[in-house]
């Protein structure tokens, strides 16, 4: 819980072009639809493409405003693990970390200026044990047939930490969020997603 009494912070990061936006409006969308008050800020990066993009994700009773404290999120989603590791002191010590396991190398790090962090997993798992799920979003994206639904099987994912929350309520919101000719890939993504993580 927040200093807020009811109201649970979910902090959403990732990089431009992997649908972190389209995440947070599913997310959203269904909180609202269950009855909370949902508010929510968010920052983008430099490039429409490669900036990172950051979420800030609050619900609750009555929610006052939109940004997260740092060391105040109950949640971190994170769409790819270098903008995961970027954010780790936003999340509280008995925080939950949901990590899509893909790597997208910034400029520097093409450039040799830096490296890459190794085994971002671990350091996660060290800091906070049993309370971290990684899932390989993309891969399971790509066994669809389309690795832009890899933030789909995400939210499939974090579905499973919202069991008052039914499977149906999320897919008649995918359905009304998206064109009809995307449906059916997403949904399978969605299922996928919730078979892949088990809390």
């Amino acid at each position: 819980m927040s200093q807020n009494g009811d109201t649970k912070n979910i902090f959403l990061s990732g990089v431009g072009g992997q649908g972190t936006i389209l995440a947070s409006n599913i997310l959203g969308q269904v909180l609202l639809e269950a009855g909370y008050d949902v508010k929510k800020a968010e920052v983008h990066g430099m490039a429409q493409r490669g900036g990172d993009v950051t979420t800030h994700f609050r619900y609750g009773k009555k929610v006052y405003s939109p940004l997260i404290k740092e060391g105040d999120a109950d949640f971190l989603v994170s769409f790819e693990l270098l903008e995961a590791l970027r954010y780790i002191n936003w999340v509280k010590p008995d925080g939950r970390i949901l990590l899509n396991n893909h790597s997208i190398l910034p400029p520097a790090v093409n450039l040799g200026k830096m490296e890459y962090p190794a085994r971002v997993g671990e350091t996660f798992k060290k800091h906070f044990g049993e309370n971290v799920w990684i899932l390989n979003g993309r891969d399971i994206a790509k066994e669809l047939g389309n690795i832009q639904v890899a933030n789909v099987v995400l939210i499939g994912a974090l579905s499973n930490f919202f069991p008052d929350l039914k499977t149906g309520r999320w897919i008649d919101v995918i359905k009304n969020i998206l064109p009809p000719k995307l449906h059916d890939i997403n949904v399978r993504a969605f299922h996928e997603g919730q078979k892949a993580v088990q809390v």
